[in-house]
């Protein structure tokens, strides 16, 4: 097990759609295990997938403050309701956006051995939920922005989205 480097925006990995997940076996297990250890790495992570560490597989772990969760080819069954709040990505330390999302989600998705199970979520888990499953779309969080209020963390001065976007679109 071991921490992996985080793919910076502007890498045009992150704008590529994730493949499933077809074998189930040590090699996978190997690929969660390194995520969940990267995802740990640091205070304040709450949801790696795949992708941001240039494996394009339909993987992703999450602990967004009740343990850790893993999911191995979610899909979204149903959504509803509508929340606004702050986002962050690993992808792009230091930056914060408003983005609105569903409040409701139910999942499929399966385990590191293939098992398929359900999860519902509401809130925060739901955010982080479809935050990362974005990801597996190439799909970024600074798409999602509301109008534009994107800003930096420590100075909570506003920054330039147009240029963030245009850094993430380079190389698509």
């Amino acid at each position: 097990m071991a921490e992996k480097t985080i793919v910076p925006f502007g890498d045009p990995i992150l704008r590529k759609v994730a493949k499933p997940v077809v074998d189930f076996n040590d090699r996978l297990a190997k690929l969660v295990d390194d995520m969940v250890d990267t995802l740990y790495a640091a205070e304040g992570r709450a949801g790696l997938a795949a992708p941001q560490i240039g494996i394009l597989k339909r993987v992703v772990v999450m602990d967004c403050g009740d343990g850790l969760i893993e999911l191995i080819n979610p899909e979204i069954l149903e959504s509803y309701g509508e929340q606004i709040g702050p986002e962050a990505c690993l992808s792009l330390p230091g930056y914060t956006g408003i983005v609105k999302r569903t409040n409701y989600v139910k999942i499929k998705s399966s385990t590191r051995t293939g098992d398929s199970f359900i999860l519902e979520a509401e809130e925060y888990l739901a955010r982080c939920i479809q935050h990362e499953i974005d990801h597996l779309d190439g799909i970024l969080y600074v798409d999602r922005i509301e109008g534009t209020s994107f800003y930096h963390d420590r100075s909570k001065r506003k920054a330039n989205l147009l240029e963030v976007l245009r850094l993430t679109n380079q190389n698509v």
